[in-house]
């Protein structure tokens, strides 16, 4: 065991260009004046691709909660692991989460509480991994990546947990002239915790979602700052969250095994216990199995899709609310035209085993609340997305804006109101027939048919039509002239014998 004053020697021989104390920085961040019930959240996501939907889904939950008690939520990115970071996925994230109406209250581009960027905070947490290694809270690893295989090897070969802990943890109780020598020799080192956990001993902590769970204590010494002097997230958390007055992480689920090795790293700051949430992954079925909606199979993880294709933000939203709390049908049953503004979302409704995300389910809530707008209303929706996403329409709607109005009014009034529209891209095909310049005559094409045939339908139809029919006279008029040229008018009879027809 090392001396205080050899800590405080090493600690100076590790970072010598570090002058600043943690009172410094603690300077920099004031405490925020809350009322108890304010919540301040943040959305830490990393720009490591494309924004998945299940980034939208967990944002979300921090507006909303936010939201809900006039309190504060937060975008900070989290770039330190440089070898997945893909270039623009900073703009990513932004301007898809923008897309989506999700605006944060402090974010890269504004706030008190920065820098936003964890790459622009590592004099922040130099400081602080200073100190932990000056009070022996933590030390220098030099173990070679050679070395930590071998461990590794020996662990299984015993049939013990692996990982670098107790006496397989060389460096943890080096002396202070091995770690001279190490540095003398121009050895890369990282910091390592010095874990004071012991395995053996369960305690108890409550999440928010998934209610008292029992934990054994950590005992490993995790790396906290790496050999190029980037923070793992083990230490950037506990710090980030510190400083800028977090009070309620909400973060998927992959990090509750976690649990016990932040609240030693936060014991060790003598930081506040903080309050964790930890809502489980998007799931969908795959051969009767759940399995968590993936990047690389699921094309509809990728949130931009939802937009290029204009599917309505609040349609989404309410499925999302949805699958998220137990209670919110039973809410919208009792509330059927209030916002979604009006639900409080609550943690200890959450599904505990994930929440089961199906596009057919989906494409319904989004039908149904397209069908609740007026063809107003529904005509600014396709303006807005069509201005970035299809200039054809964009054009049609802004020379032609009453016309299109009413094609978009069709079926919108009366007793059965049409509900076929999913997405605003689902409008171009009904718009074709109504302008000349659009118009394709691909059904005929596809159908394959005969000229004299068609015709015959074109005559029929002449000479029965009447401006007067309603919807459903000119619909059973339509199924008449069909039956009588040979088509069929019931789908499931078609199906058993499609050579008759």
């Amino acid at each position: 065991m090392k001396t205080e004053k050899e800590n405080i020697e090493i600690s100076k021989l590790l970072f010598p260009n570090v002058k600043q104390s943690v009172e410094d920085i603690y300077k920099r961040y004031p405490k925020r004046d809350l009322k108890p019930s304010q919540l301040v959240l943040r959305f830490a996501p990393s720009p490591t691709g494309f924004l998945h939907l299940g980034s939208v889904f967990t944002s979300l939950i921090g507006r909303k909660l936010a939201d809900q008690s006039n309190g504060i939520c937060i975008l900070r990115i989290e770039d330190t692991d440089k070898k997945r970071e893909i270039e623009g996925g900073v703009d990513l994230i932004i301007d898809g989460l923008k897309g989506f109406g999700i605006e944060f209250d402090e974010s890269v581009r504004k706030g008190k509480y920065g820098p936003y960027i964890q790459s622009e905070r590592l004099e922040i947490y130099h400081v602080f991994a200073k100190y932990l290694v000056s009070i022996g809270a933590a030390y220098p690893c030099f173990a070679s990546s050679q070395e930590l295989e071998e461990i590794r090897v020996k662990q299984n070969e015993s049939g013990v947990r692996t990982g670098y802990y107790g006496k397989w943890a060389k460096w943890r109780d080096a002396d202070l002239e091995s770690i001279k020598t190490a540095l003398a020799q121009g050895k890369k080192f990282v910091i390592r915790l010095y874990s004071t956990g012991n395995f053996e001993n369960k305690f108890r902590f409550n999440d928010l979602i998934k209610g008292n769970c029992t934990f054994s204590e950590n005992d490993m010494d995790a790396v906290l700052l790496k050999s190029d002097g980037y923070p793992t997230y083990h230490l950037a958390h506990p710090i980030d969250d510190t400083l800028m007055g977090i009070n309620l992480v909400i973060r998927t689920y992959e990090w509750f095994p976690s649990i016990p090795l932040h609240l030693e790293i936060f014991k060790k700051f003598s930081f506040k216990e903080i309050r964790y949430a930890h809502p489980a992954p998007l799931m969908k079925m795959d051969n009767g199995n759940k399995r968590k909606l993936s990047k690389r199979k699921d094309p509809e993880a990728d949130s931009s899709s939802f937009i290029k294709y204009g599917y309505p933000i609040q349609g989404l939203f309410e499925y999302f609310l949805n699958i998220m709390n137990s209670n919110f049908s039973d809410w919208r049953i009792q509330n059927p035209k209030a916002p979604l503004s009006e639900f409080n979302l609550k943690l200890e409704k959450f599904n505990k085993a994930g929440a089961l995300f199906d596009m057919v389910k989906l494409e319904d809530v989004c039908k149904e609340y397209i069908s609740k707008l007026t063809a107003q209303e529904l005509y600014d929706t396709l303006l807005n997305w069509s201005k970035d996403f299809d200039k054809d329409i964009y054009e049609k709607l802004i020379n032609h804006k009453e016309y299109c109005i009413n094609i978009l009014n069709i079926e919108r009034e009366g007793p059965k109101i049409r509900k076929d529209i999913v997405k605003c891209a689902d409008i171009k095909k009904q718009f074709e027939i109504f302008f000349d310049d659009m118009f394709k005559g691909s059904v005929i094409e596809e159908l394959e048919i005969k000229k004299e045939h068609q015709k015959n339908v074109l005559n029929d139809f002449l000479d029965t039509f009447y401006f007067g029919d309603d919807s459903y006279e000119w619909f059973n008029k339509i199924k008449r002239i069909a039956a009588k040229n040979g088509f069929s008018i019931d789908y499931k009879e078609y199906e058993k014998n499609p050579k008759k027809y």
